[in-house]
């Protein structure tokens, strides 16, 4: 897997919803590193790599498949559509970008709608509400919008796609959290190509739809019943001007991936991801998360009986933005301390913090 696989997995549209297309390149990409790929009803899907001991653990990588996005709400007689979020979309960066739209007949180019600075009232000027934003996409009737393929209900996104920037980063939408996706992909290749198969059987899932509140996850953490699972995700770089270090932790990109500390956090998984980093001289950062980490974590340790769970994070610069920035040292880093982390595993691991 190459940085040529990432840039062609963030091109793929995957608004949470709307993960086929997405889903189909990772199983594609995944399939040649598996002994089999499995999916559900809804496109959750995950890949199997089997243990050399039946009776060992069942370790679940996860990520998540789905992006932010936007949905058409309503379209007016003269051909505008009033727009909606998906998932935590911001809708002070929407006035003036480019979209693209996925109708029935294809892709839509549009605009979302910025009355000119001339035009506004600067004296009362204030972010617009999602009720005030609009998409435009040329036609001027609700029956010229209807020719091209678009209805209510109708899912979007930014046109940015992601770009090779200096120093070995990534720029571009949707970081958050197909990134995550890839790693899986490289944590299997890594553990495919050792000389000897690690004793647990490894599940890589890519849950769908985290971005509306982690419920592929649930799903698939339910179905697999994994003794122990490592999840994938972005977090907060806060080494840009302007952001308190006091208040969010400082978090540097290039650094290494951070290992997070919190309830859903169990302490006895992420002691071990901090031996096999110290073993393999791989670099960390430490976070620390109080009530929730806002991640697929949060509903997986609670499945079932309880799944022990760690929590690795890629540094991320603006996230929920066309202009996400990550360093993929972070990204080689992070998946093999996933590798290392299996390696590890013996027949006798069951995290019990009680003993």
């Amino acid at each position: 897997m190459k940085t040529k696989n990432l840039l062609e997995i963030l091109s793929i549209p995957s608004p949470s919803g709307w993960e086929k297309e997405g889903q189909q390149l990772w199983i594609k990409n995944i399939t040649p590193f598996a002994d089999r790929v499995e999916s559900d009803p809804y496109g959750n899907a995950w890949a199997v790599l089997d243990g050399s001991e039946a009776e060992a653990p069942r370790v679940m990588l996860e990520a998540h498949a789905d992006e932010i996005g936007f949905i058409v709400r309503h379209i007016d007689d003269k051909g505008f559509l009033a727009v909606g979020p998906i998932g935590g979309s911001d809708r002070t960066l929407a006035p003036a970008r480019r979209i693209r739209l996925f109708g029935s007949k294809g892709i839509v180019p549009g605009v979302i709608g910025n009355t000119a600075i001339h035009l506004r009232d600067k004296a009362n000027e204030k972010p617009a509400d999602w009720k005030d934003l609009f998409i435009d996409v040329g036609a001027s009737s609700a029956k010229g919008v209807e020719k091209l393929g678009i209805r209510v209900g109708t899912p979007a996104i930014f046109v940015d796609d992601a770009i090779e920037f200096a120093e070995d980063r990534i720029v571009g939408r949707a970081l958050d959290n197909r990134v995550g996706g890839f790693i899986l992909t490289l944590v299997l290749e890594e553990l495919r190509a050792g000389k000897k198969r690690p004793v647990a059987t490894t599940f890589a899932a890519n849950a769908v739809q985290e971005e509306v509140g982690c419920r592929g996850a649930q799903m698939v953490a339910h179905r697999i019943r994994p003794s122990v699972a490592i999840i994938f995700d972005v977090t907060h770089a806060t080494d840009t001007p302007g952001i308190s270090v006091k208040e969010n932790g400082l978090v540097e990109l290039g650094k290494g991936p951070t290992i997070s500390h919190g309830a859903a956090n169990h302490p006895l998984v992420m002691q071990r991801l901090i031996d096999v980093a110290k073993k393999l001289k791989i670099p960390v950062q430490h976070e620390a998360v109080s009530r929730s980490t806002s991640t697929d974590a949060d509903v997986i340790y609670t499945t079932r009986d309880g799944i022990p769970c760690g929590l690795i994070s890629i540094p991320l610069r603006y996230m929920h933005s066309p202009v996400e920035t990550i360093s993929l040292t972070d990204v080689r880093h992070a998946a093999s301390l996933a590798a290392g982390f299996i390696r590890s595993l013996q027949k006798s691991d069951t995290f019990h913090v009680l003993g």
